[in-house]
């Protein structure tokens, strides 16, 4: 979960979810060297079965480095290959392949997914070079070696593209993502700015009251007590948001806790709002709640299936503000990986120190639960 100045909308069930993908690729990685080693023993017209077998592990085994390696992995594979080739060549021996070896497709489409720039370049040029070495070392004749050589480089350069085409889309995702950080922080910004002009206008006042009273020593000695605590409350406010960012000329009125109230609607679908008895907390975390609450019941409203009501539920649980907003929509609300209002209030959420929670209940429905300290980091 976020700590401050980061943000991060957490989808249930998250326990292990970054060990997954790792465990998947080992999972799959093993289960084609079994079937290379199976193929390898079944087949009775490999010229070379041991050493093929033995070749075709070691480069799948290399696919587990593939996101963290791929240009390393796309040379050993391609090297491998032209080694065997040239061998079986020089030997006149056919130049027979294994079927597992169509899995190491997935070096080329790793490597312009994952791979630097440089990489990319160099890792095409070794490619291009393995492909043809492979078509010109084959025991075809010069037109089928021309057609399988135009197969192999529209074979392997789909794998590329493919692989292209889903970098260009994580990284118009994190573009959006950072939009979305961005315009959430000139909101936190807005906020920050009329919650400390409340405060500040408190404490002028108080200081020109005390100018016209310096007689008055129980004046002076209560104008001094609400200056001390107003200016302690905007030190509290500009702390937890420090790393926030202000590019916006206008400012939006603040909202707080009778504007959470106000969300209640009788439909449809039937908005319910509860808030427990509470003392108030600032205007900053009452700004922070309403738009959590608000994002959720948006969602709702726009995404969920056949939802008919939604509750907010506003508590005080020890030094932290609990928050749940859930639906009884049968269809999903909005994800994160689907839209980005759910990261626009993470971030809000993590400069004060909170977090926030979006799933699916096992009893049907959705629910966004946030938590924030009353304190903020």
């Amino acid at each position: 979960m976020p700590r401050v100045g980061t943000a991060t909308v957490r989808l249930r069930p998250t326990t292990g979810r970054q060990a997954l993908p790792r465990l998947r690729e080992s999972v799959v990685v093993a289960v084609l060297i079994v079937a290379a080693i199976v193929e390898g023993s079944l087949r009775d017209d490999l010229s070379w079965p041991a050493a093929t077998v033995v070749l075709t592990v070691v480069m799948l085994s290399g696919l587990l480095w593939r996101r963290s390696h791929p240009l390393a992995v796309v040379l050993i594979v391609t090297a491998l290959t032209a080694a065997l080739d040239v061998a079986q060549f020089a030997a006149g021996v056919p130049g027979d392949g294994m079927a597992t070896m169509f899995a190491l497709i997935l070096a080329p489409y790793s490597l312009f997914r994952w791979g630097a720039r440089n990489a990319r370049v160099i890792g095409g040029v070794a490619l291009a070079a393995g492909v043809l070495s492979s078509a010109a070392l084959g025991p075809e004749p010069a037109g089928d070696g021309v057609i399988g050589a135009l197969a192999g480089v529209l074979f392997v350069g789909c794998a590329c593209l493919l692989g292209a085409l889903r970098r260009e889309r994580a990284e118009r995702r994190q573009k959006e993502i950072a939009v979305a950080r961005s315009q959430e922080r000139e909101a936190l910004a807005r906020d920050l700015h009329d919650t400390i002009g409340h405060h500040v206008s408190a404490i002028a006042i108080r200081a020109q009251a005390t100018a016209f009273a310096v007689d008055d020593p129980s004046v002076v000695a209560d104008s001094l007590r609400v200056i001390e605590t107003e200016a302690k409350t905007v030190l509290d406010e500009m702390r937890s948001l420090v790393r926030t960012l202000r590019t916006a000329a206008e400012y939006a009125p603040a909202t707080g806790l009778s504007d959470l109230a106000r969300l209640a609607t009788v439909g449809p679908p039937r908005v319910t709002v509860e808030i427990e008895q509470m003392d108030a907390p600032s205007e900053l975390h009452a700004a922070t709640l309403y738009r959590v609450a608000q994002e959720a019941v948006t969602n709702a409203r726009r995404h969920a299936d056949a939802v008919t009501e939604v509750s907010i539920t506003l508590r005080a649980e020890g030094e932290d503000l609990d928050l749940r907003v859930r639906d009884d929509g049968r269809g999903p609300a909005t994800a994160a990986s689907e839209g980005y209002g759910l990261v626009g209030i993470a971030e809000r959420v993590a400069l004060l120190g909170g977090t926030v929670d979006a799933g699916r209940q096992p009893e049907g429905g959705w629910l966004v639960h946030a938590r924030i300290p009353r304190r903020a980091p």
